[in-house]
């Protein structure tokens, strides 16, 4: 989380130091309609900053992933950009519309409008063209503005179902796009002239090529596989479907902990799951999915042995490294997936570290915990399996209880947020460095 809140905080600071330097915010200002246009001109350089780093980050960009910890991590700054967007654009439209309501009602005098900068002779000509399209520009803004308030609201609601996001949300490169014409045309022509315009014109290019291979269907296109489901499990006390695929393309290979994009059904779009295999070079991978929503709990009856399915990935940074002597995994429900494909890993390629895992469930299948034992047993795992309401809760005092050595190792924790963050907050405030504590965050909308 530090980092996605590092990149956060640096975007805005960068931006707003390059608008103060660009608006000479500190001059001696010549009245309210001064001040009102040099807000409108701040807010909507956040506001459009804000949105070109999501659009960026919306294609799944692997080079990213290093910095900010995986996509899961990405997607989390991602979600934080487009509601900083939401409100700088509310606000922006409110400081152009405010005035307005404010003089129509009488509390405001009608400002007196300054004449236009003449072009010619002291302007490029390209500004007198962006100038003859400033009616265009509001009206087209104005728009994109609506749409994208009701986009980025639709995206927040996670009782709307997935299938129809996933197609809606595609719709934000086309009011991105609008708005990048609005700020051009816009964009106070000073500005052009400092640093913040050259950063707003690359911000700009790269951001549409990426509206671009939205539009156009391309995000990931490099990373996916088809495959064929060769195996279908399906655990009903825990509702989780054992998906086995054999891959017909290509496919790079992934680290035990790394999910990817599965598309069962067209219709549906692509679902991030983790993949629960470690990679054995035969072009199998293996996913354990949980029935939560109408889609995923419906699977075992919609698909079949012998279906095509689309893979797209791998992704995600959630690497169990270290050099620490001892680790802990903390798995909560599904969460186990991760640590499935971690087990088999050591398998394939011992580690002398040792290892504690807390698999804690409120649902247990007796097939699927004996899988997990037998699993922990070849990999040489400390296994604690806890059942809720038949087993304590998992408290940081029981873990560290549990394991003495807690404070020298690294720990890895994938389930809940409320959860983790419990865990994770307790064990720093006794001791533990908050870099050791790695968690997978769930929550990709």
């Amino acid at each position: 989380m530090k980092k996605i809140k590092l990149s956060y905080f640096t975007l805005l600071s960068v931006l707003t130091l390059l608008w103060l330097l660009a608006d000479q915010a500190f001059a001696v200002r010549h009245g309210f309609q001064d001040f009102e246009l040099s807000i409108i001109y701040f807010t909507g350089t956040l506001a459009i900053g804000c949105m070109s780093a999501g659009m960026f980050l919306s294609i799944r960009p692997v080079s990213v992933e290093p910095f900010l910890g995986g996509l899961d991590k990405s997607y989390r700054l991602h979600k934080w950009l487009g509601v900083s967007a939401l409100g700088l654009s509310v606000l922006h439209w409110l400081c152009v519309k405010a005035p307005k309501w404010l003089v129509g009602m009488g509390w405001l005098q009608r400002p007196v409008h300054k004449p236009a900068v003449p072009v010619s002779g002291t302007l490029p000509e390209i500004f007198s063209v962006l100038h003859s399209q400033h009616h265009l520009a509001d009206t087209v803004g104005t728009w994109a503005f609506y749409a994208s308030v009701a986009l980025i609201a639709i995206a927040l609601l996670k009782r709307f179902p997935y299938r129809h996001f996933f197609k809606t949300h595609r719709l934000m490169a086309v009011a991105y796009l609008a708005l990048v014409f609005h700020g051009v045309v816009l964009m106070n022509p000073a500005y052009w002239s400092s640093p913040l315009g050259p950063a707003i014109g690359l911000l700009f290019f790269v951001t549409t090529l990426a509206a671009a291979v939205s539009l156009l269907r391309r995000v990931g296109r490099t990373r996916r596989a088809v495959g064929t489901i060769v195996d279908l499990t399906h655990y009903r006390e825990n509702r989780v479907l054992g998906v086995t695929i054999k891959l017909k393309d290509r496919w790079f290979g992934h680290v035990a902990g790394q999910f990817a994009f599965v598309t069962f059904d067209p219709a549906e779009g692509p679902h991030p799951f983790t993949i629960s295999s470690a990679w054995h070079d035969d072009g199998k991978l293996s996913f354990h999915i949980k029935g939560i929503g109408d889609y995923t709990k419906n699977l075992s009856q919609t698909q079949k042995v012998g279906d095509l399915v689309t893979v797209e990935g791998p992704y995600g940074k959630f690497d169990f490294g270290g050099n620490k002597p001892r680790q802990i995994w903390i798995a909560g429900g599904i969460g186990i997936t991760p640590f499935l494909a971690r087990m088999q890993a050591r398998v394939l390629h011992p580690d002398k570290r040792n290892v504690d895992l807390f698999y804690s469930t409120n649902a247990p299948d007796e097939d699927f915990i004996e899988k997990v034992k037998q699993l922990a047993a070849i990999a040489n795992i400390h296994l604690h399996v806890l059942v809720s309401g038949k087993d304590p809760r998992l408290t940081s005092g029981r873990l560290r209880e549990t394991v003495p050595e807690w404070i020298s190792a690294d720990i890895w924790f994938c389930g809940p947020d409320g959860f983790g963050h419990a865990l994770q907050e307790d064990l720093v405030a006794n001791g533990l460095r908050a870099e050791d504590f790695h968690r997978e965050l769930f929550d990709m909308r």
